[in-house]
């Protein structure tokens, strides 16, 4: 069942809602974090490990799920995942304890470590001919959607009626993308489910260099984002002197500017090499970042320019996934999709918890340092990244012939 390029079918846009649930679920608790802390009677720094649970449970279920040999369709995958994700948020009225809530963002976690890769691959799998830069950077737009959308909508929830109101949201949002998923996402067709692969087969096209050197550069790209983009909230309380609600403007700007990267890059990934791509977008994050930096010295700095330099840096950020998830695509093929988005996606939150540490590590030493590691970081990913884009692993022509190898098409 193929569609229109030019056209957004439903079922791509229920990926997007679905990639859109799991992400707002992720970052969804940070903002209901004190009143959290409250209930349970432990101290944020405690409670934050929920956070931190989520992330791991997600990074080590994501590749152990892809790996099992269970050759269920995609479609049933989404849908019975999407229904734990649900029932995982709502069962959150029912607890009042903080191991029960650490149990539930376990639970979370394992459903969403199967939804954005299988979400990622189904893009990929039904995208037309010479257009999956385009079907791949809309599931993502769900991804910067929640940051710009979720998150804060969460926030105000929970703010308005209780923390575990905000947990509902999320469960709501899950099921919303189940129903709509059930009624659109084509179903696979019977040759596209092999069931004589084994563990081996599934495994071989990720055993290779390029691969691993693209996890690489994954890890270092999203760390580069993440060291900023933890420590933004001081970095521009001393940049721009800016107020909670200024920064709130500010937020919104970023979330702007990621959902037009993310359009952009898919438009150009179908037009260019992803590596290309992903080298311009690069260099771009790497001089706002430089920018920062340098305006750090000479604070402060009106807040229209401090604007102005956040939604390019968030446009270039957003805008690096799909080039990478493109490239990874082209190198491992089609048939071990829901393999590769799976690693890839372990490979992000090992950058965010890397990103977590360099920018912390930079914010103790001084915090007009913090966009210069970003910057190093990212530096360092297109160091790693350039090689590999000259033994042309991620021309848009060019796919994998299913053994790790490239054709031309």
């Amino acid at each position: 069942m193929r569609f229109s390029p030019t056209s957004q079918p439903a079922w791509l846009l229920s990926l997007a809602l679905a990639a859109f649930a799991v992400q707002t679920d992720d970052y969804i608790i940070i903002g209901v974090l004190p009143a959290i802390s409250e209930t349970v009677q432990l101290p944020e720094a405690t409670t934050g490990q929920l956070v931190t649970v989520y992330s791991l449970t997600y990074a080590l279920a994501a590749p152990i799920w892809a790996l099992l040999p269970l050759r269920i369709p995609r479609r049933r995958a989404l849908c019975g995942t999407l229904t734990v994700f649900g029932a995982a948020n709502f069962a959150v009225l029912l607890v009042d304890s903080y191991d029960a809530l650490l149990v539930l963002r376990v639970v979370a976690a394992l459903a969403a470590a199967l939804v954005l890769p299988t979400a990622l691959a189904a893009a990929s799998a039904e995208a037309p001919p010479q257009h999956q830069g385009r079907y791949l950077a809309t599931v993502m737009t769900g991804l910067t959607g929640a940051v710009l959308l979720g998150v804060p909508a969460g926030t105000w929830i929970g703010a308005i009626l209780d923390w575990r109101a905000t947990f509902v949201f999320a469960g709501f949002l899950g099921i919303a993308a189940l129903l709509l998923l059930a009624r659109t996402l084509p179903q696979e067709e019977a040759h596209t489910i092999d069931e004589r692969k084994t563990l081996a087969d599934m495994v071989r096209p990720l055993l290779n260099g390029a691969v691993t050197a693209i996890l690489v550069v994954t890890a270092l790209a999203v760390a580069g984002n993440l060291a900023f983009q933890t420590y933004i909230a001081p970095f521009l309380s001393g940049l721009s002197g800016v107020s909670p609600m200024v920064l709130a403007a500010l937020l919104v700007c970023c979330g702007i500017g990621g959902l037009l990267g993310t359009r952009a890059s898919g438009r150009l990934i179908d037009k260019y090499a992803p590596g290309l791509v992903f080298a311009l977008v690069s260099l771009v994050f790497c001089a706002a970042m430089v920018a920062f930096a340098v305006l750090w010295i000479v604070r402060p700095i009106p807040v229209m320019l401090t604007a102005v330099l956040l939604t390019i840096w968030s446009a270039a950020a957003w805008a690096v996934p799909p080039s990478i998830q493109s490239m990874m695509l082209a190198r491992t093929g089609t048939e071990a999709a829901s393999q590769a988005m799976a690693v890839h996606s372990s490979s992000v939150y090992i950058g965010a918890a890397l990103g977590g540490l360099v920018g912390g590590g930079a914010y103790s030493v001084g915090l007009g340092l913090v966009p210069a590691a970003a910057a190093g970081l990212a530096l360092l990913a297109l160091a790693i990244m350039l090689p590999a884009m000259r033994s042309r692993i991620a021309g848009p022509a060019e796919q994998s012939d299913g053994g790790g190898g490239l054709r031309r098409t």
